[in-house]
């Protein structure tokens, strides 16, 4: 499936007749999964690029010429994300793209990016390997043993809990959490009592909720999207299992809620997002995005408007289509954005605070805030 999405300021639009207005774009390529399991999540991340486009034509585009979002359907498969990125690069002519999509998918596009020598930006994506396709990769959210780290911490300072059972998503997102998080584990002295895998397609839960529940944990660090999270929480909590339970990133949905209903009320995550943020860039944001959507911002939306805000500001910055230029100008760059400051390191990877979130009353709030630089450094090489 193919989009072609071009925003077109009203201010910039008059008296232009429409073939010189398509002419004079700047294209911003995207990968997002539109169809399939993970739509629900591509639609997020699409509408919040959309809106950093939106928002951006409305104050100038790029040196006075408008943003064209080129946007191909991936379906969260790196056979789909292949074939995309060689259409952008070599039909559609981006200078620059970004992948609203899973560590799949969007760890296959980036050697295509790379090799290219055309930008790639992951908005969401964790798997440590993405950037390390090479030095046209970047990302705008947390590796995810960075975030695994973060949660170890919430988990055995933060909440005082020792002893952890881990029910780990048997993929690349779940595989990379349970990995930061046992790394960091005897830092806060947290005794791991044993790990339990499941499949992307489960939603009954029965054997893994009897072992946790003989297990005796102090709390449960479970990975999972809010697809799976949610029926997995809803069965721990009618199993009869009450300690905290800490998810990710993942769970950052009005959906998980929905789904798990008053069994998510406690629930704590890490993420991107904190709903509750004073810093304008966080609430115009948050404001702007549910008016557009028609439904309440998530961490997957507000990283696909911070990525696409990076293709922006680069492009501003670079004052060129060059891609050489604006792989230079998004490693120099700093940006306040609606997940918080960004800037990279060289490997291309984000440098941010980990924001922490609990559901209180059926809404996602501020828990805390994680800004532990030396435990949140992401991978260098």
């Amino acid at each position: 499936m193919t989009i072609k999405i071009t925003f077109t300021s009203l201010a910039l639009g008059l008296g232009l007749m429409a073939g010189t207005a398509m002419a004079d774009t700047v294209k911003i390529g995207m990968n997002a999964p539109l169809t399939g399991f993970a739509a629900a999540d591509g639609k997020s991340a699409l509408t919040g690029a959309e809106l950093a486009v939106e928002q951006a034509n409305a104050a100038g585009g790029i040196d006075g010429k408008q943003i064209e979002l080129v946007v191909y359907d991936d379906q969260a498969s790196p056979k789909e994300s292949v074939p995309i990125a060689q259409k952008l690069i070599e039909k559609d002519g981006v200078p620059i793209a970004i992948s609203g999509s899973y560590s799949g998918a969007t760890r296959a596009a980036a050697g295509v990016y790379q090799d290219a020598g055309v930008p790639f930006i992951s908005a969401f994506a964790v798997h440590p390997d993405i950037t390390r396709a090479g030095n046209f990769v970047f990302r705008t959210s947390f590796v995810g043993e960075v975030q695994g780290r973060a949660g170890a911490k919430l988990i055995g300072e933060s909440l005082g809990k020792k002893k952890v059972s881990i029910i780990t998503l048997k993929n690349d997102f779940g595989k990379s959490l349970a990995a930061g998080f046992k790394e960091a584990a005897g830092k806060f002295g947290i005794e791991v009592l044993s790990e339990y895998q499941y499949s992307i397609k489960d939603r009954q839960f029965g054997p893994i909720v009897s072992k946790v529940k003989a297990d005796n944990p102090d709390a449960i660090y479970a990975s999972g999207y809010f697809f799976t999270a949610g029926p997995l929480v809803s069965q721990l909590r009618a199993g009869g299992i009450t300690v905290p339970v800490i998810g990710q990133e993942g769970y950052d949905s009005q959906k998980f809620i929905d789904i798990a209903g008053a069994a998510s009320e406690g629930t704590i995550i890490t993420t991107s997002l904190d709903r509750d943020s004073t810093a304008e860039e966080t609430k115009s944001f948050i404001t702007a995005f549910e008016k557009k959507a028609g439904f309440k911002a998530d961490m997957v939306a507000a990283s696909g408007h911070t990525a696409a805000n990076v293709a922006i500001a680069a492009l501003r910055k670079a004052g060129t289509t060059d891609k050489a230029a604006i792989r230079d100008a998004i490693a120099g760059l700093t940006l306040k954005a609606s997940t918080g400051t960004i800037s990279f390191n060289a490997l291309g990877e984000v440098k941010k605070d980990v924001q922490v979130q609990v559901v209180k009353d059926g809404n996602w709030h501020h828990h805390s805030t994680i800004s532990d630089a030396e435990l949140l450094a992401p991978p260098s090489k």
